[in-house]
C-alpha cells in the first residue's frame, strides 16, 4: 500500500511539474508576443506600424501618396534605425531600447554645454570658473570688468586665500613690470615682461591662433613660447619675441633618426626674433609621457617645420636622448647656450621625484654650469591632451613646485643668478601675485591667452573640432578666428591684467612684484584658523643645503640625489 501511495504521489508531482512547464511556456510566449508593446520597444513598434499604415493609405489612394511621402521616409528611416539598433552588438542599451536610447547619447553630447550655460554658478566650472573666463573676455574686449554687490566667494571656507593690503598704499606704478633674464654666462640677456604666453605648439593651435598670439605679444612687448612643435612660419610672420622650446623630439633641430642636430639648432636659434631657448624636460599636463603624431597627420607643412619624414609616425619620446644624467643635462644646457650665441637658456619641468631636481642642483655645483631660467609647470597645466590618470594624479602642483625649486636654489646659493617662471592655471593678477610671493619671478599663461582669443572651454581641443578655431587644424574652422581683431584682444588682456597687478601691488604698499613675499598672503586652513603663507611655505636659509639641512622637505631627498644618475642613492 505504501509503494502504491508513493507511485501515486510521484505521478501527481510529475503531472504538476508538466502543467507548470506548459504554463511557463505559455507565459513566455505571451511575454514575447507583448514585447513589441513594452516600454523598451514601443517606439520602434509605433514607427513600424505608422510606416506600414502610411504606405497602405498611400497605395490605396494614389492622390495623397505624394503628401504622405515625407512622413513615410521619416518613419521608415526611424524603423530601419531601430532594426539596426536591435542587430548591432556595440551598445547594449541600444539593443534593449532601439531608437529611444539615442536620446541618451544626444543628452550626453550636449551635457557639457547644458551645464556650462544653464547650471554653473559664477564660481563653478572646471578647470576655469565662469567668473574667471568672464573676466578674461571682458579684459580682452576692454569692457567693464568690475563686479557689483560684494564677493561671491565664501571667505570662511577652508582654503580661501587673500592678499594683505597696506594702510599706506603706493601710487600706481606706471612702468610695465619687466625683469632681466640671463645669468653671468649669458651674453645676450633678455628684458622680459612678468606675464608671457606659455608653451603651445603650432599643430595644437591653428595658424590663425599662432598669428594672433605672436602679433599680440609684439604689440604688448611680451614673449611667446613656441611649445615643442618647432618655430613655424606663423610665429615668424608677425615678428613678436619668441621663446623657442626644444622637447625630446628635437623638432626643428633633429636628424632624420630623431637625434639632436646642433647645426640645425644653431641656424634657427641665432635668429634675432628668438630671444630665449628652453629645454622641455616635462610638462604639467602629462609629465613622463611621450606622444605620437600618426603618420597620416604628418602633413607636408608639419614635416617641414618639425624636420620629420612624411609617411612616418612623428614621435616625442618620454625622455631625452641627448643626455641621460644630471651632469649631461647641464652640459647640454651649456651647449644650447653656446649654439644660440649666448642667449638666455633654461629648462621647463613639472617636479616629480624631489631627489631628481636636487640631483640637477648638485650637477650645477659640480659642473659650474647654471641655467639662466627654470620654468616650473604645475600638474594643473592642461593645454596638452593627456590620459586621465596623468592629468589628475601625476606631478606636483605648480605652487608646491615653484616653492620647492625656489628653496632648492636658495639652498645652493644659486637663486640670485637663476630666474623662475611659473606656469599652471594662471589667468588673473591675483594668480600672478600669489605665484610670485612664493618664489616665481615671472608667470606664463596658456589657457588665459586662449580665452582672450575666444576659447569657450568646450573641452574639445583633442578632437580637432574646436568651435572657435583656436585649437584645430581644420581650415574651415580656423578661418572663424579673425586675426586683426584677436591681435588687439591678446594685447588688451595682457595690458589689463598687468594693470590689475599694478593696482594690487600698490594696494599692498609695494612698488614691484619682486617685492612680494609669503608674508603678504594668508590662507584659511579651517573655519576658525588662518595661516600665513610664511608658515605654509617656509624658506630655507641661503646655503642651507650645502651646510646640511634638517628640513624634512629636503633632508632625505638631498642625500639621495646623485650627479651621475637620476636614480636615488639607496
Amino acid at each position: 500500500m505504501g509503494i502504491v501511495a508513493d507511485d501515486t504521489k510521484t505521478q501527481d508531482s510529475s503531472q504538476h511539474a508538466s502543467h507548470k512547464r506548459v504554463a511557463l511556456a505559455e507565459e513566455g510566449i505571451m511575454e514575447t508576443l507583448l514585447l513589441p508593446f513594452s516600454p523598451r520597444f514601443i517606439v520602434l513598434t509605433i514607427c513600424a506600424v505608422v510606416t506600414a499604415l502610411l504606405i497602405g493609405i498611400g497605395i490605396a489612394d494614389r492622390k495623397i501618396f505624394d503628401i504622405l511621402l515625407v512622413p513615410i521616409l521619416i518613419f521608415g528611416a526611424l524603423t530601419l534605425l531601430g532594426v539596426r539598433d536591435l542587430l548591432q552588438k556595440s551598445h547594449a542599451v541600444l539593443r534593449n531600447y532601439p531608437i529611444s536610447a539615442h536620446i541618451r547619447f544626444l543628452l550626453e553630447e550636449i551635457r557639457p554645454e547644458m551645464r556650462q550655460y544653464f547650471f554653473e554658478s559664477e564660481k563653478d566650472g572646471m578647470p576655469f570658473s565662469r567668473d574667471t573666463r568672464a573676466v578674461v573676455y571682458q579684459r580682452a574686449k576692454m569692457e567693464l570688468d568690475k563686479r557689483p554687490f560684494g564677493t561671491q566667494e565664501d571667505v570662511y571656507r577652508e582654503g580661501y586665500e587673500w592678499m594683505h593690503h597696506s594702510v599706506s598704499p603706493k601710487t600706481h606704478a606706471e612702468e610695465k613690470f619687466r625683469i632681466t633674464i640671463g645669468g653671468p654666462d649669458c651674453s645676450k640677456p633678455y628684458s622680459a615682461s612678468v606675464f608671457n604666453i606659455s608653451a603651445m605648439s603650432f599643430g595644437a593651435l591653428s595658424p590663425n591662433a599662432v598669428r594672433a598670439l605672436n602679433a599680440g605679444a609684439k604689440k604688448g612687448g611680451f614673449a611667446h613660447d613656441t611649445g615643442e612643435g618647432g618655430v613655424s612660419p606663423y610665429h615668424r610672420e608677425m615678428g613678436g619675441d619668441i621663446i623657442w622650446e626644444i622637447g625630446s623630439g628635437y623638432f626643428g633641430c633633429r636628424h632624420l633618426d630623431g637625434t639632436f642636430d646642433p647645426e640645425a639648432f644653431a641656424r634657427v636659434a641665432c635668429d634675432d626674433q628668438i630671444k630665449m631657448v628652453e629645454l622641455k624636460v616635462s610638462q604639467g599636463a602629462k609629465p613622463g609621457h611621450g606622444g605620437v603624431l600618426p603618420a597620416a597627420k604628418v602633413s607636408e607643412e608639419i614635416s617641414k617645420i618639425r624636420g620629420v619624414a612624411m609617411g612616418e609616425d612623428c614621435i616625442s619620446p618620454a625622455s631625452h636622448r641627448a643626455f641621460s644624467t644630471p651632469v649631461g643635462m647641464m652640459q647640454f644646457i651649456a651647449e644650447m647656450r653656446r649654439l644660440s650665441g649666448g642667449k638666455p637658456t633654461g629648462f621647463k619641468l613639472c617636479i616629480g621625484h624631489p631627489w631628481e631636481f636636487l640631483a640637477i642642483c648638485k650637477a650645477m655645483l659640480q659642473t659650474g654650469i647654471y641655467p639662466d631660467f627654470i620654468v616650473v609647470d604645475g600638474n594643473e597645466g592642461g593645454t596638452g591632451a593627456a590620459p586621465l590618470e596623468f592629468m589628475d594624479h601625476l606631478g606636483m602642483p605648480m605652487r608646491e613646485g615653484v616653492n620647492f625649486v625656489h628653496n632648492a636654489l636658495i639652498g645652493i646659493n644659486a637663486r640670485d643668478r637663476i630666474r623662475i617662471g611659473a606656469s599652471g592655471k594662471i589667468a588673473t593678477a591675483f594668480d600672478m601675485a600669489r605665484a610670485m610671493a612664493i618664489g616665481a619671478d615671472y608667470c606664463n599663461s596658456a589657457r588665459g591667452f586662449m580665452f582672450s582669443l575666444g576659447c569657450i572651454q568646450s573641452l574639445s581641443c583633442h578632437t580637432d573640432r574646436c568651435p572657435t578655431g583656436v585649437a584645430t587644424q581644420d581650415p574651415t574652422r580656423a578661418r572663424a578666428l579673425y586675426v586683426p581683431l584677436k591681435i588687439d584682444r591678446v594685447h588688451n588682456y595682457h595690458h589689463a591684467t598687468l594693470h590689475s597687478l599694478t593696482e594690487l601691488i600698490a594696494a599692498a604698499g609695494l612698488e614691484h612684484p619682486q617685492q612680494l613675499r609669503p608674508i603678504h598672503f594668508s590662507q584659511r586652513t579651517s573655519t576658525t584658523q588662518v595661516q600665513s603663507f610664511a608658515r605654509l611655505y617656509p624658506e630655507l636659509r641661503p646655503g642651507e643645503l650645502l651646510e646640511g639641512t634638517e628640513d624634512p622637505r629636503f633632508r632625505e631627498a638631498w642625500r639621495m640625489a646623485q650627479t651621475d644618475t637620476f636614480q636615488p642613492a639607496v
